[in-house]
């Protein structure tokens, strides 16, 4: 009933504010006889009278202004709704949920938010950080908007934005390897007998790197295990042994002659980083983040 009188209602709100059915024909852009209609088909259905007709035009009765005390509030909230999303179209508004690891966050993201947040000012940006596995399973279970994380099979139902690929390495300070040389000797397998550091277990890179070694037969007897890419880098900046690192977050370490790359048989195959997402429920504001980054993606040199 609602549904099939909510034009009725509008009619009856704006006659009863103006009081007067020819100046809410004019601000309807409707005929005087089709407001009468409309006005008595209303009536009809609620079975009451609503208005009393006099010289000056029409008067609520008693039934017509506790009926208009409701209308008035409800055109109300639809007009300050429609104000909001007005403000939301023209100032950009809206808010994103972005998952993240430190890591990324650090090298990659960082300067995705710079550059978006100088551009939409008025986008609120909510920032979980945490393991590239909470990310995706806060995606599959809608909590989060956008997940930065590594290209992988498994996201069967969301959708990939590509952003950089990455490059895995083994690194470690030229001391540690050349002392590892001294004490086990110059044909020593570094792997097996020096102290080799990798991300956790519940982190997606380790999962990566357990699989390239696995299939590379190479075997770690000495293994630390570290909770974040950072540590990584730091412990291995310290010489406390070779660690797994991404080569791009290294990179002035190794042109400064810091860090060395451990070579290895075969070389690990690359990742792509990108923005995950699911496009069945993706709001306006998450739309001009992706948009944002599609556009910084094509004018990368």
């Amino acid at each position: 009933m609602m549904e099939q009188n909510l034009s009725q209602y509008r009619i009856f709100y704006e006659v009863a504010k103006s009081g007067n059915i020819s100046r809410a024909a004019r601000e309807l852009f409707i005929s005087q006889p089709a407001i009468s209609k409309a006005i008595g088909k209303l009536e009809d259905s609620l079975g009451t009278v609503l208005f009393t007709r006099n010289s000056r035009g029409v008067q609520l009765t008693e039934e017509g202004a506790v009926l208009f005390e409701h209308t008035r509030k409800a055109f109300e909230e639809l007009s300050l709704g429609e104000q909001e999303l007005r403000k939301f179209k023209d100032f950009h508004m809206g808010h994103i949920r972005i998952g993240v690891s430190n890591t990324l966050c650090r090298f990659i993201m960082l300067d995705y938010l710079k550059g978006f947040i100088e551009k939409y000012p008025h986008i609120k940006i909510t920032i979980e950080s945490q393991s590239s596995t909470h990310t995706l399973t806060m995606l599959e279970h809608q909590q989060i908007d956008i997940g930065l994380v590594a290209e992988s099979k498994a996201q069967k139902m969301l959708r990939f934005l590509p952003v950089t690929d990455i490059q895995d390495i083994f690194v470690a300070t030229p001391s540690y390897l050349e002392n590892l040389r001294l004490r086990e000797g110059e044909g020593a397998d570094v792997f097996s007998v020096g102290n080799v550091m990798l991300l956790d277990r519940e982190n997606i890179t380790r999962r990566y790197i357990d699989d390239y070694m696995s299939v590379n037969h190479i075997i770690a007897n000495n293994l630390l295990e570290v909770t974040t890419m950072d540590l990584l880098i730091e412990f291995a900046r310290i010489g406390l042994g070779i660690a797994c690192v991404i080569r791009e977050f290294v990179e002035d370490d190794l042109n400064a002659g810091r860090l060395v790359q451990v070579k290895t048989d075969a070389q690990i195959h690359k990742r792509t980083i990108g923005f995950a997402y699911c496009p069945a429920r993706m709001s306006q504001a998450v739309g001009t983040f992706l948009n944002f980054a599609t556009d910084r993606k094509r004018d990368e040199p």
